[in-house]
């Protein structure tokens, strides 16, 4: 992250899985690896400093993998400015949208100080709303379903 263009970040779970920076080119450290044919998302929370252009570079992304033939290592890296990134949640794509409730949910659930502002009800709303978008996935009708019961069981 771009201190310049970045106030702060965090990563949302996983915290028990990151690696320090000095660390991530470092192939004896436990970095939870994924297996091939697999994928994983990683959401944070980043609030940006004030009065930056939207244009200046706000983060860069770097992945590392290895090739499972020859176990050589390649690295790709992206960057992204603040303006490549959405400020509407509403307007994000639905994907996006159930990944954050899922993450806000299990903040609630784990009474996280980051989620001291939100509460069950108004994630229940978001909740069943997304589901709409999803009519024939199982997991997010009984995730919007598991939200609103947690939520009847807090009143």
């Amino acid at each position: 992250f771009n201190p310049a263009v970045v106030e702060r970040y965090r990563l949302l779970g996983y915290e028990n899985r990151d690696v320090a920076d000095e660390d991530f080119r470092n192939d004896s450290v436990d970095a939870g690896e994924i297996g091939a044919g697999h994928s994983v998302t990683a959401l944070y929370e980043v609030k940006f400093n004030e009065g930056v252009p939207p244009t200046e570079t706000a983060l860069t992304v770097s992945v590392r993998y290895a090739d499972p033939d020859s176990g050589a290592i390649t690295e790709i890296a992206n960057s992204m400015s603040r303006a490549q990134m959405g400020t509407d949640f509403f307007a994000a794509s639905s994907t996006f949208q159930l990944s954050a409730v899922v993450a806000e949910y299990a903040e609630l659930l784990r009474d996280s100080y980051w989620a001291r502002e939100s509460d069950l009800d108004g994630l229940t709303a978001v909740a069943l709303r997304i589901a709409g978008y999803f009519p024939g996935d199982e997991d997010v009708q009984e995730f919007a379903a598991l939200v609103s019961q947690a939520a009847a069981l807090r009143r």
